[in-house]
């Protein structure tokens, strides 16, 4: 009954906030303004975003990379400055040159080569706020669109052969939670398909938040035996691509995590430290299914064999780059879904509307995914930070 209650407050709440403060906007500033719990909250959010990047003083530092001939390899060896012999950040453009002339004629030994492994766990099953985003990232959905083709997945769509059929279950959830019977089918499924040393041996169970209410089962297929291939041919092209992200991801929870080879060298010249690291990928575990859109990009780097303590390197080349101190990004729709959820704010049926609402109010504009706070926004956030400073707060929404 306390959830049932909750909810009961919340729509209390979203009235007297709603109905009390729309009139004063359009005696203030104009007809057919709004003001809500959660989208006075989710527009400060990105308004206060704005203001930090309009505030933003770049600092200038600069980076410097060496190459190295490595006997036996053909590529260079690319290490990266590290400090003197502590670590050194942001280095002024006169340090640099400082460091550079140095550097000249010095010599380069390899001091320490370490070797290790590091393990990427395999993803939670999707909850309402983490699709949202990957479908913002990795098929530029808008949130409403995921939405839209997620509750068309779940509402049945008629596959051949089996009349029709609900692909998914509920897409409203904030739960990473799967039912025993879905886990033992997915596990069975896996070891049919990708062999019994590609299951999970140990469940990770996500730290629960006091803030999710758990009351459905995570995102996720509901007979993991149809695989995105056997539907194509009844989807649409954007319910098919959801659909396989969706089923994949499923099943990549329920496979062994993703085991890493890394090599990490330090060498020196004198007081002078550079270092480098590659890491290979040793075992693909979940991998085979699944990649996220982020770290396809981010994996590589050279094991260079040839190496050994102690060994000698001839200095090829020096590339000192000057970088600048970058400002926040923008929100994209992906990033105030995952920001309002980290702050507990809105529930997961919440986002979308609440995005689209700032958007069709023109408080909001959306160019190239980023979301900008229009002159409107900007008057509209102000007057509410000023006159109802207690409503805008993240915290009231969130308790």
């Amino acid at each position: 009954m306390d959830l049932v209650d909750a909810q009961q407050a919340r729509r209390v709440l979203d009235r007297m906030v709603g109905y009390s403060i729309s009139p004063l906007l359009w005696q203030k500033v104009k007809r057919g303004l709004s003001a809500g719990r959660v989208q006075s909250v989710a527009l400060r959010i990105i308004a206060d975003r704005e203001a930090e990047i309009d505030a933003f003083i770049p600092q200038e530092y600069w980076t410097l990379e060496a190459a190295f001939a490595v006997k036996g390899s053909k590529k260079p060896l690319i290490a990266k400055y590290y400090g003197n012999p502590q670590k050194q950040e942001n280095i002024s453009a006169q340090e640099m040159e400082d460091i550079v002339r140095q550097l000249e004629g010095a010599a380069y030994r390899v001091t320490d080569i370490k070797k290790g492994e590091r393990t990427k766990k395999p993803p939670f099953p999707f909850t309402t706020s983490t699709l949202q985003q990957e479908g913002a990232k990795n098929m530029n959905f808008s949130t409403q669109k995921t939405m839209r083709i997620a509750q068309q997945l779940y509402e049945g769509v008629t596959v051949k052969g089996r009349g029709s059929i609900g692909l998914i279950t509920y897409l409203r959830t904030d739960s990473t939670r799967i039912s025993e019977e879905a886990d033992r089918e997915c596990k069975e499924f896996i070891r049919e398909n990708y062999g019994e040393e590609n299951i999970i041996s140990a469940n990770y169970i996500k730290k629960e938040d006091k803030k999710i209410q758990d009351a459905h089962e995570a995102i996720r297929p509901t007979y993991v035996d149809l695989t995105p291939a056997m539907v194509k041919d009844s989807l649409t092209r954007d319910q098919f691509r959801l659909y396989q992200v969706i089923w994949k991801r499923f099943v990549a929870s329920r496979m062994q995590p993703a085991r890493y080879e890394t090599t990490s060298v330090k060498i020196e010249a004198g007081e002078y430290q550079f270092t480098a690291a590659a890491s290979k990928i040793a075992f693909e575990g979940f991998h085979i299914i699944y990649t996220e859109a982020e770290e396809e990009k981010k994996e590589g780097g050279v094991l260079l064999k040839g190496l050994e303590e102690g060994v000698s390197l001839s200095l090829e080349d020096f590339d000192a780059k000057q970088h600048f101190t970058q400002p926040p990004a923008h929100y994209t729709e992906a990033a105030l879904v995952k920001t309002l959820e980290e702050l507990g704010i809105g529930r997961p049926s919440t986002y979308a509307p609440t995005i689209s609402t700032i958007i069709a109010r023109r408080y909001v504009v959306k160019e190239n995914k980023n979301l900008y706070v229009t002159e409107l926004g900007d008057v509209v956030n102000r007057i509410m930070k000023n006159s109802f400073p207690s409503i805008v707060d993240p915290n009231f929404t969130a308790n």
